[in-house]
């Protein structure tokens, strides 16, 4: 990618929309995999009453809006601010109850495991049936659209393009994820987390734009330095929370 290129894919802007201030790519070809778009407001006249305890609206009980799913609360119901970075808010926007949990739940991912994928980490990587392995730092582009892969020669994968993931683990057999059929990789509780398995590698297949057929690459934790092992491991256990979050804004 040529840095004209890298400035325009990494370019933002600020726009207002109903639900509040949003700080969006320039280009839409260059937002992140992992965004969702805003719902449509369901429309007021649809909701004469609270969508989750059934309240009555009238000129005491006002009606709000979740910036999450666009259905219909009252404020009881609708309460909680809660950042969506998902939909690129500037600020936590109003939220219902079950919208407001899952926001919750996927902050770690933007507060802990993007930074990791962000910094990157080392591997051996086995390009489809080749013997011969090269050592290439793999992190994931600024605007979260590439793997970007460095070593003796620079390689870049669009991750909207991935459409499976494998990762190898030592403790359980290996996990295999199709990204529209997701499941579990590492178990309820990854090495990095507590658990007794270990992520040692990934396996990914994915599609090159003007070529046919899938293509291959297979990430190996180095066994040299303990610190990069470890650094290794944690970016595959990010990129285990990735793929699911991908998933599942493919879902919607």
């Amino acid at each position: 990618m040529s840095s004209e290129v890298a400035a325009r894919s990494d370019a933002k802007k600020l726009v207002r929309s109903p639900s509040g201030l949003r700080m969006v790519p320039e280009h839409r070809a260059f937002g992140s995999p992992f965004g969702l778009e805003e719902p449509q407001w369901v429309p007021d006249k649809e909701c004469p009453r609270c969508m989750q305890c059934d309240t009555k609206f009238d000129f005491l009980t006002r009606k709000h809006h979740c910036r999450r799913c666009g259905k219909c609360f009252c404020d009881k119901c609708c309460s909680q601010k809660v950042a969506l970075p998902r939909m690129c808010f500037v600020d936590p926007v109003r939220q219902c109850g079950p919208c407001a949990l899952v926001s919750h739940k996927e902050s770690e991912f933007y507060d802990k495991q993007l930074r990791v994928l962000l910094g990157g980490a080392t591997f051996l990587v086995t390009f489809g049936n080749s013997e011969k392995s090269e050592t290439m730092v793999c992190r994931l582009s600024n605007n979260q659209r590439y793997l970007l892969l460095d070593g003796d020669s620079r390689h870049e994968i669009d991750f909207a393009h991935v459409s499976t993931v494998q990762i190898l683990t030592e403790g359980f057999p290996p996990g295999e994820k199709d990204i529209h059929t997701y499941t579990s990789l590492l178990g309820s509780q990854p090495a990095s987390e507590g658990g007794n398995a270990r992520a040692t590698g990934m396996s990914l297949q994915y599609t090159v734009p003007g070529s046919e057929g899938m293509s291959q690459l297979k990430l190996t934790a180095g066994e040299d330095a303990h610190a990069s092992r470890r650094q290794a491991t944690a970016w595959l256990v990010a990129m285990h929370k990735a793929a699911k979050l991908l998933y599942e804004s493919r879902d919607q």
